[in-house]
């Protein structure tokens, strides 16, 4: 491993450095790290210090360059002739976009066009992108596949605390105390650096994991004598209340705070008074002396001023009632008194590369730049001044991106789909009907740097630049704003998105400087539209992160060293108090009976990311990972006639998976766990449920009933009927 020198990276301008000071393109944590190298053949990756990573990576950022250099890359946009994807020009891919966008729009409707963007676009690029949906297009359907990731904690966090940035303190503060509870977590393969931090904790025996299965992160807990909750997917939200109520009727809550930094406590504890241990035992399958465990170790290291936190997930969150669950987690924080304080605190670990930035500018089919609300008429005024355009002129809210994407191709939904970013084909839920709605779409524009299985099925291709060729700005699960540098040259032919974006919006009447091509350009214009909103970045330039300032937003001015901790002094509501919200369990939308009697959950593994599009590519990542598998225990495989290593069908209401046994007897034996990286048959998403949470919209791809039987050679796979 090669580490830079000790030299704090605030003193040392990337100037100095040998190569391109950057950061990694794959989850929130955003590791520094130096591209060699000045093309993709000869790009290297060197460790930076950093206080997220501290010299590290994991295996994906290791091997980040290689994806600069896979096999198929794209440089030619690409139509389809005759059921064929052939080369083309660009003036030639980008006319036939705009002639059927304009051809949809007069004829149905200009929400009769979609955009589906990511979390792993640039805060420019994702903020372009909500400006051209709305006003190049003048639709209101846009949203993005963060909200698969980060939109319940995301709601909870807003009704709670008046704001929603996903660790409200640096993530380094965690790395001081004794007591860490992860709800729904896998940090030691989603993010292996991340762990660094909870080192202090797990040696002190104080890192409390609750999670359907034994993790390498349960692994690390555990073997120091820390706690595993192994709970039924679907119960966190009993899990949860089960804790309050401990926390209260055994001497923990810290009544001054309650009083003096809270609301609505009484009418919260109506509904966690009725979760006494042994109903959340029964319910949830954690023991009570487990419950009681977890407790204490956050309250004494509290009370020992040695810290303690609370985060949650996706294994909490990717639920049907995944907001009223973070809502549950924040009572536990708040009644056991962390939040706004050093020390101590709750906090959401975001997934994707720029999961919080995504959600910030503009994306998000109910959201303007700087985090404001598309229905607040001064928001409205705020952005349609700045775009030069009529307040009237600028749709409402959209549909959200499991109905936008179940709506593909039916009467009254869109009729064309552009896509950037995003493999929807594989990570989407109830995947065999999402594809069966792209199949169905006059036009599916999909921009990407490799044929990913989305890809494949387009009508036109627009190959883009890859993170290293390009220039912009990231904010990290910390809320930080960190720069992304261009380090290598880009092939031939590949455009970036602002070019891109920029010729269509020409090409549909636009004027061209209101779509600017240059990321700073963009950034500058960025600041203006979110001065004064929640998400405030008017006082980050370019110059103040090449300084190497840390900044973390709000950052109000060009003279405010930005907010590395909030709520301190108050939280973002309109008492300064934060929120109890009172909610239940309801548990999984789809129960298990005598035909499905198993649940299944998803996850990832530690060398794989999301959709696998940029992982699969890279043989050293793709082999070390294997071929898909479901994860079981002996005996409830050997009731299915299985064994390890067998092929097995796992069956839902909605598809079929085909997986690879793995028997594991720290499983569960309700349980089967099914990575979601892979592609075709192997898809994890044809059984996944998209039940809708009514708040945040996030589907429940955490639990869904299941069948597994032996894999029938020759049976069709995919979408049940």
């Amino acid at each position: 491993m090669t580490v830079a020198a000790s030299v704090p990276e605030t003193l040392r301008p990337p100037a100095t450095r040998a190569g391109t000071a950057t950061h990694c393109p794959y989850c929130g944590l955003q590791c520094a790290m130096t591209v060699t190298g000045t093309d993709a053949a000869s790009a290297g990756i060197e460790a930076r210090q950093f206080p997220t990573n501290k010299g590290g990576l994991c295996q994906k950022g290791w091997t980040a360059a290689e994806v600069l250099r896979v096999p198929g890359r794209l440089t030619a946009p690409l139509v389809r002739v005759d059921g064929e994807l052939v080369p083309t020009t660009w003036d030639a891919a980008l006319d036939a976009v705009a002639t059927t966008l304009r051809r949809v729009r007069a004829e149905h409707g200009a929400d009769a066009v979609g955009i589906f963007g990511a979390g792993g676009l640039t805060n420019e690029k994702s903020y372009m992108l909500g400006k051209f949906a709305r006003v190049a297009l003048g639709t209101s359907n846009i949203d993005y596949n963060g909200r698969f990731c980060m939109s319940s904690a995301a709601a909870a966090g807003n009704k709670s605390f008046g704001i929603d940035r996903g660790l409200p303190f640096p993530l380094a503060d965690i790395g001081s105390a004794r007591a860490v509870l992860v709800l729904g977590g896998n940090v030691a393969e989603t993010m292996p650096p991340f762990v660094q931090h909870l080192r202090t904790a797990a040696d002190a025996g104080g890192l409390i994991v609750a999670d359907p299965r034994r993790t390498a992160t349960v692994d690390r807990a555990v073997s120091a004598g820390g706690v595993h909750l192994q709970l039924s997917p679907g119960t966190d939200l009993a899990l949860a209340l089960g804790l309050v109520h401990l926390a209260v009727v055994e001497g923990y809550a810290d009544r001054d705070y309650i009083d003096s930094r809270t609301e609505g406590f009484d009418e919260f504890w109506t509904a966690a008074a009725q979760w006494w241990p042994e109903r959340t035992e029964r319910v949830t399958g954690v023991p009570v002396a487990r419950l009681r465990e977890t407790v204490r170790l956050l309250a004494q290291s509290r009370d020992a001023g040695t810290g303690a936190y609370v985060l949650t997930a996706r294994g909490a969150e990717q639920h049907a009632s995944g907001t009223d669950t973070v809502s549950a987690v924040i009572g536990l924080s708040l009644v056991l008194g962390l939040c706004g304080r050093h020390g101590t605190g709750y906090g959401c670990i975001t997934g994707q590369g720029n999961g919080q930035g995504g959600r910030e500018h503009g994306q998000k089919a109910d959201q303007l730049p700087g985090y404001r609300k598309i229905t607040d008429p001064a928001a409205r005024e705020h952005i349609s001044a700045l775009w030069g355009i009529e307040e009237s002129a600028l749709p409402g809210a959209g549909l959200s991106a499991y109905e936008l994407l179940d709506a593909l191709g039916t009467p009254g939904g869109p009729r064309a789909l552009m896509v950037h970013g995003s493999n929807i084909a594989v990570s989407a839920p109830r995947a065999g009907h999402v594809v069966d709605r792209l199949a169905s779409l006059e036009m599916l524009v999909v921009t990407d740097f490799v044929l990913s299985e989305t890809a494949a099925m387009a009508d036109v291709v627009l190959p883009t630049l890859q993170w290293a060729e390009e220039e912009g700005t990231m904010t990290s699960l910390e809320g930080r704003i960190l720069r992304r540098r261009r380090a290598v040259d880009a092939p031939e032919g590949a455009r970036g998105e602002l070019d891109i974006l920029a010729d269509l919006a020409v090409r549909l009447g636009q004027p061209a400087d209101r779509f600017p091509r240059d990321a700073r350009t963009v950034f500058e214009e960025l600041r203006r539209a979110s001065r004064g909103g929640i998400a405030d970045y008017s006082g980050v330039t370019y110059e103040r992160l090449d300084a190497g300032e840390a900044l973390h937003w709000p950052v109000p001015s060009e003279t405010h060293g930005g907010t590395p901790r909030l709520f301190l002094d108050r939280f973002e509501t309109p008492t300064g108090r934060a929120r109890f919200v009172t909610v239940d369990q309801v548990g999984p939308a789809e129960p298990t009976d005598a035909d499905f009697p198993l649940l299944a959950t998803t996850g990832r593994v530690l060398t794989h990311y999301q959709s696998g599009a940029q992982t699969r590519r890279v043989p050293s990542l793709s082999e070390a990972a294997g071929p898909m598998f479901v994860q079981v225990h002996p005996d409830t495989a050997g009731r299915a006639g299985l064994e390890d290593g067998d092929d097995a069908d796992v069956v839902s209401r909605r598809g079929t998976v085909v997986a690879r046994v793995r028997c594991d007897a720290s499983m569960r034996l309700d349980t089967v766990f099914l990575p979601f990286h892979f592609a075709d048959a192997a898809r994890a998403n044809l059984v996944t449920n998209p039940a809708l949470d009514p708040t945040s919209r996030m589907p429940e791809f955490k639990v869904c009933a299941v069948r597994i039987a032996a894999h029938l050679v020759g049976a069709t796979d995919g979408e049940t009927a």
